[in-house]
């Protein structure tokens, strides 16, 4: 579980280190509760965080629950000294010009989210945040200071503790999660809801509205039974596991039932293999054969009408042999 661990690690502390998580705080996201809820679930957790635990993570639950807690006391404590610095950090930019590069940021990240071709041609978080602190830097009002708001580091704490809770259902739940949960779904869900966190950074009134799409995108997502109709659909389309057979074509089929010589004869006529002269029309049986010219028996040529039609089948299909279907 080596490499699944480093990946949720990966997944889970990018927000601290590419910046994400520093121009939210200094944005306010997280000046309520509400706030702390939506970044941790939208940021921290997320369809990344959900992806990683159930489609690379093969591990028991317990084992995965362990690694999941030993990055969540990463994410957390990191979170923590993180917002002790922001003081530091809102004392050498202009906060409203970063305000915006935060949306942004947020705003590429829903991008990439819905769709990987999108995220290809946008830049990435880190380049994006660089950018904001070079438009919006002032060195000349710069000090050293670590903040004594015990509140917004407690928030801070609390929004990485989210995102480790979530990952942590993920892992415990994983085996049922992996049959009923559609992540697609949750994917694009959490895309609007990061949508949605953008609009509020930029003082749009959108209260609340990140977390409700979150929650609905996890009812929406639930897709119980998907896999068993996903089955089916693959073995055939009745359930039962077997395939049905595709065409008309001779021989012996799935059900095992061969077809008889009037059926294919009769095939045969429909391709356009022509009739012996003066065959008679049979139905499978030995056909009633006309006397000779002494009118005492059948004539040197005559026989069954179905060894006729036999024949006439047997020379011709090395002719059309490409052309028939019951080849």
């Amino acid at each position: 579980m080596g490499g699944s661990a480093t990946l949720l690690t990966t997944v889970m502390v990018l927000p601290l280190v590419d910046g994400i998580f520093p121009a939210l705080v200094l944005a306010g996201a997280l000046d309520s509760v509400v706030g702390v809820l939506e970044v941790g679930l939208l940021v921290f957790g997320g369809s990344a965080t959900l992806a990683v635990v159930l489609a690379e993570m093969d591990a028991p639950p317990r084992a995965a629950a362990r690694a999941v807690l030993a990055v969540g006391a990463v994410i957390v404590v990191g979170a923590a000294v993180e917002a002790a610095l922001a003081p530091t950090i809102r004392s050498v930019v202009d906060l409203v010009t970063f305000e915006r590069f935060a949306a942004l940021v947020v705003a590429a990240v829903a991008a990439k989210t819905a769709s990987a071709r999108v995220g290809e041609y946008l830049p990435r978080p880190a380049v994006i945040v660089g950018l904001g602190l070079v438009a919006s830097v002032d060195p000349a009002g710069a000090t050293l200071e670590v903040t004594t708001d015990t509140g917004l580091i407690a928030r801070a704490a609390a929004a990485a503790l989210v995102g480790t809770l979530f990952a942590l259902g993920a892992a415990v739940f994983a085996p049922r999660l992996r049959r009923n949960v559609d992540i697609d779904r949750f994917r694009f869900g959490s895309a609007v809801a990061l949508g949605l966190l953008t609009l509020s950074i930029l003082g749009f009134s959108f209260r609340g509205a990140p977390l409700a799409v979150v929650f609905v995108t996890g009812l929406l997502a639930f897709n119980p039974g998907g896999a068993t109709e996903t089955d089916t659909d693959a073995s055939g389309g009745d359930g039962s596991g077997t395939p049905q057979a595709v065409g008309d074509g001779a021989g012996v089929g799935l059900s095992g039932e061969t077809p008889s010589t009037g059926d294919l004869l009769d095939r045969a006529e429909d391709d356009g293999i022509p009739r012996v002269p003066g065959e008679a029309e049979t139905t499978g049986e030995e056909a009633t054969t006309a006397p000779n010219a002494d009118g005492e028996g059948p004539g040197p040529d005559a026989g069954s009408g179905t060894d006729a039609r036999r024949r006439s089948v047997g020379g011709a299909a090395g002719e059309t042999d490409r052309d028939t279907p019951w080849s």
